[in-house]
């Protein structure tokens, strides 16, 4: 006798309810996720162009520009915590995101970088 294979509707319906809950998620995240690597390449640029004796002022309106160029909102440049580390230049960030999915369901993420070596 010949088995029947193949899925069924009610079994198709949960899989495709399952992929569209994860397309859901991964379309309303993308955006912020790029926007957090923008950043991240945005402060290496600012901290491996900066002399050595560049100033906190000056670092934030270099940052200010390649945030202007990449249409950043998240972080502005006041938000930036600027130090030095030896000889390095070290800028970090952290800030949290809240992405609302659905009617009272909504994601928080926290994003921190930094551009020390650790």
């Amino acid at each position: 006798m010949n088995k029947q294979r193949g899925i069924s509707l009610s079994g198709l319906m949960v899989w495709g309810f399952i992929l569209a809950m994860v397309a859901l998620v991964a379309i309303k995240v993308a955006p912020s996720a790029i926007e957090f690597y923008k950043i991240r390449k945005d402060i290496k640029a600012v901290a491996e162009t900066a002399g050595p004796n560049a100033t906190v002022a000056e670092l934030r309106k270099s940052y200010a520009k390649y945030a202007e160029i990449d249409h950043i909102s998240d972080v502005r440049p006041e938000d930036l915590d600027i130090t030095k580390e030896g000889n390095q230049i070290v800028i970090s960030f952290a800030y949290e995101k809240k992405i609302g999915l659905f009617g009272p369901v909504s994601l928080l993420i926290d994003y921190q970088a930094s551009t020390s070596g650790q």
